[in-house]
């Protein structure tokens, strides 16, 4: 069994950041956290690869009862995933899926609301999309947050997660063009276990760290003397 840990989803994001390097300094790169978990850690891709950050917001549907298990996901732009095998398997009824993503997508929009307000998302055509989360279980979320990128036509969809279940990797890596992944366990318990310090994080945390990345990238754009195009590349528009 893997035994290595991270600190925090900090140290998460500064070691995932050095297997995208790659991509550092790229104008066409979008990095898209999924909220929340994902967003402390896709702000320390970011800063390293000098790439606008941005959300995709998603939301597990769990089982009633055992909300953390997930028979499926939501995101934006009307996405829905289902895990078919989890939901033939309990026999949920179609009816109890209607009703937790109806539910699901009443929080999906609050966020939008919250972490964007007015501001508009950041443009991902034609760009190379790094999904980033603070980890993959079932990996329902993450599918339906590439789902609802392909529907932006972006040009490279990327998936970079620091910990991974060895499975999930594998249904993974045929929905993306790349998949980063630092551990790959094969009993992988649960995401909380690969961590030190696995507090949850915050809606404010969450705007702090959009709100600091938009301002590193403008005070970055400002040094270079590349201001042209910086309203768009930070989603101002």
């Amino acid at each position: 069994m893997e035994e290595r840990q991270f600190r925090d989803r900090t140290e998460a994001g500064e070691q995932l950041a050095t297997k995208l390097t790659v991509y550092a300094d790229r104008p066409d790169v979008l990095v898209l956290a999924l909220p929340r978990g994902g967003v402390p850690v896709a702000f320390e891709v970011a800063r390293v690869l000098h790439a606008s950050l941005d959300v995709m917001i998603v939301r597990k549907l769990g089982i009633p009862g055992k909300e953390e298990l997930a028979m499926g996901a939501i995101a934006s732009g009307g996405v829905c995933v289902l895990n078919e095998d989890i939901v033939q398997m309990l026999g949920i009824p179609e009816k109890v899926i209607h009703k937790v993503a109806a539910h699901e997508r009443q929080e999906l929009a609050r966020r939008e609301r919250l972490y964007r307000g007015s501001r508009r998302a950041i443009d991902a055509h034609g760009r190379t999309v790094i999904l980033v989360d603070d980890g993959i279980a079932t990996g329902a979320t993450m599918r339906a947050a590439v789902a609802a990128v392909k529907h932006l036509h972006p040009a490279r969809i990327v998936i970079a997660v620091p910990v991974a279940a060895a499975a999930t990797c594998e249904e993974l890596a045929v929905v993306a063009d790349e998949l980063v992944c630092i551990l790959r366990p094969r009993d992988f318990f649960a995401l909380g276990f690969w961590y030190q310090s696995f507090a949850q994080t915050t809606d404010e945390e969450v705007c702090d760290l959009l709100q600091q990345a938009r301002h590193e990238r403008l005070a970055t754009t400002q040094r270079r003397g590349k201001m042209p195009g910086v309203a768009h590349m930070l989603g101002a528009e």
